[in-house]
């Protein structure tokens, strides 16, 4: 048998050999949770290099390695410009500009969740659960998580897709139902570092492309299609023009890190004086892995037609295909693992950071103390309630996506941190703000996402597919300008500094 036959096989001993690495991490993380503070933000004190690349492993997912290289082999340089260039830059000056504000208030109000950072920053307890309600969307994220993993893995090792999404539900929530912060550190240290491995080999898997230098390249790539080597793709529902691939990607980048899983990050540091080393090592790693997206041109070469075997593609499926097809069984196995990694990074800590606002920021208010005395319990039920509706949700994006799940989960995604950019950015750096008028921004940038997103009310929601940016763009700026002008004109400001 050649090692082409084998490769099911190998890909299969790795899984379960990951898997019981996994799960040391997690039993040694779980015996020092004692309560759902423990679980929610840990109580081991992490080195910042640790936490550092924990967030790095969270901010980029099976999304960066998987799902977007997808759209750049379709749609070429318009796409590089989008997702490796303006919304990283934006992104990390973003992230630098909030974490030590909110790091410093984390701490001040001893917050678990993003939920409860705004709703105790703001003395509200309406607008603590309206954003834990608002922290729904963010299944749709766990969505496209588990349908890229869903389709490595099903075809790395040759099995249906269905009984691959059940397992890795099965695997995955059922550990975070006791591993918590303290063990998800560790595990993410442990995915970070494969992660920089995979994404080098990643980026350096097309290298014999470009024998005949740039030009060379591009030429390929002209050959195939030539809307694929030019700023703005045309053709595209997502890399039109600069309004869209520029501007929007730029406030997106900026509003990207309002989100629970990576803001709260920051409140894993013991010693706040550790941030800027904290943000070395996350933004370091998270360089690398934004370049990711170039395989996607690679493997466009490799399927100009996009066809594998005879079959048509789905663009979900074309970096798992070139994958299986460019790597030898070795280099594969590593590259599987990396992706593997990239997905289960980010999945942690949504399933982390959704189960306990759920928990403490739904549920507890509603219960009392049947909750608030039994929390880590309840927290394991919700768990297993997630993991149904994302099973359930994730079935039908693999059977049949818009064009990508990765639309599915931009759509909710950014409906959340659309609505959370104003309360973190007024929250942390203007003073004397009256919770009515954040809240109020809030609903805005919802109501605006949604309806133009759904109601098709721009020329970028025209067509089959809508650009997710554009709503969740147009809807930050319209929440920061309703913020702007009820802060500016209520004469009755609330002092809760």
């Amino acid at each position: 048998m050649n090692s082409e036959n084998q490769w099911p096989l190998y890909i299969s001993i790795v899984l379960v050999v990951y898997m019981c690495i996994i799960l040391f991490f997690v039993i040694r993380g779980a015996t020092k949770a004692k309560s759902i503070s423990d679980y929610a933000i840990g109580n081991v004190g992490f080195p910042s290099w640790i936490v550092g690349l924990s967030l790095a492993a969270s901010m980029t997912s099976a999304a960066t390695f998987v799902i977007n290289p997808g759209f750049i082999a379709l749609y070429g340089f318009g796409g590089i410009l989008s997702m490796a260039i303006v919304l990283p830059i934006a992104a990390f000056a973003s992230l630098i500009f909030f974490t030590k504000g909110f790091a410093k208030y984390g701490k001040l109000i001893k917050a678990k969740t993003m939920a409860e950072w705004i709703g105790n920053r703001f003395n509200n307890k309406s607008y603590k659960f309206f954003f834990a309600v608002v922290a729904m969307l963010l299944i749709t994220f766990i969505v496209l998580i588990n349908v890229g993993l869903t389709q490595v893995i099903s075809k790395s090792i040759e099995v249906e897709p269905i009984y691959v999404l059940l397992g890795i539900t099965v695997f995955v929530f059922g550990y975070m139902m006791f591993g918590g912060a303290n063990s998800m550190v560790y595990t993410n240290t442990v995915q970070a570092l494969i992660m920089v491995v995979v994404a080098l080999m990643m980026i350096f898997s097309g290298v014999d492309l470009f024998e005949g230098g740039f030009s060379g390249f591009v030429g390929k790539l002209n050959a195939i299609d030539p809307n694929l080597t030019t700023t703005f793709n045309t053709t595209s529902p997502l890399y039109r023009d600069f309004f869209e691939v520029v501007i929007c990607q730029a406030i997106v980048g900026v509003a990207i890190v309002c989100q629970p899983h990576i803001m709260t990050k920051s409140l894993m540091l013991k010693n706040p004086e550790k941030v800027n080393s904290y943000l070395f090592f996350a933004i370091g790693a998270m360089v690398i892995f934004f370049i990711i997206v170039l395989a996607g041109l690679y493997a466009r070469i490799m399927f100009p037609d996009l066809m594998n075997d005879g079959t048509k593609m789905r663009m979900d499926e074309i970096i798992p295909n070139y994958v299986v097809k460019r790597f030898s069984a070795a280099a594969g196995i590593i590259v599987i693992v990396g992706l593997i990694s990239a997905g289960l990074s980010t999945l942690e800590g949504l399933i982390q950071s959704l189960s306990i606002t759920v928990t403490s920021d739904i549920l507890e208010p509603l219960f009392g103390e049947k909750v608030s005395n039994n929390g880590l319990a309840i927290n394991k039920i919700v768990i297993v309630f997630l993991a149904i509706v994302s099973f359930y949700l994730s079935w039908n994006q693999i059977k049949s996506p818009n064009l990508s799940v990765g639309i599915f989960g931009q759509m909710g995604v950014y409906g959340y941190f659309a609505a959370a950019f104003v309360p973190v950015l007024f929250g942390t750096f203007v003073k004397n703000v009256k919770s009515s008028t954040v809240f109020t921004a809030s609903i805005v940038a919802i109501m605006v996402h949604f309806g133009i997103f759904y109601l098709k009310l721009t020329p970028y929601m025209k067509g089959p597919v809508g650009n997710p940016g554009v709503s969740a763009a147009i809807a930050i700026v319209s929440s920061v300008v309703v913020a702007v002008v009820l802060h500016t004109f209520n004469k009755n400001k609330a002092s809760i500094a």
